[in-house]
């Protein structure tokens, strides 16, 4: 039984080390700018395909209480950088539900609940991201 549970964490561990998810301490983006965020628009079961598909960059002390069109109610995995934190709301404006994250990778965010039946996935309108 321990050999099987020593397996399972193993393999864990190595699905972990593949992800394709950006590190928190190294996010920057194609110009080697610091982020304090990065949202994605992909998320999977397997941790190696989370942080897939297009993606949008959150600058330092960017406050954008409505999204473009194109990015709202999109986002299914993000990574927020070290030292930073992501604020996140339902609706537009800061309205509805709000969530923040502290940095770390988020592989699901339909994992985070939001109400009591909803969940975080495709469901942010507005952000502020502070470092």
């Amino acid at each position: 039984m321990k050999g099987v549970i020593a397996l399972l964490l193993a393999a864990l561990c190595f699905e972990a080390l593949n992800a394709e998810c950006p590190e928190p301490g190294t996010l920057k983006d194609h110009y080697g700018s610091k982020l304090c965020a990065q949202m994605f628009e992909d998320s999977s079961y397997y941790y190696e395909e989370s942080c897939t598909g297009s993606f949008l960059y959150v600058y330092p002390d960017e406050d954008t209480p409505i999204m473009p069109w194109a990015w709202t109610n999109r986002i299914s995995s993000l990574v927020v950088g070290r030292g930073c934190s992501l604020t996140v709301w339902s609706k537009s404006k800061k309205q509805g539900y709000k969530k923040k994250f502290s940095a770390g990778i988020v592989y699901h965010l339909k994992e985070y609940k939001q109400g009591l039946f909803g969940n975080w996935n495709d469901s942010i309108s507005g952000y502020y991201c502070t470092c």
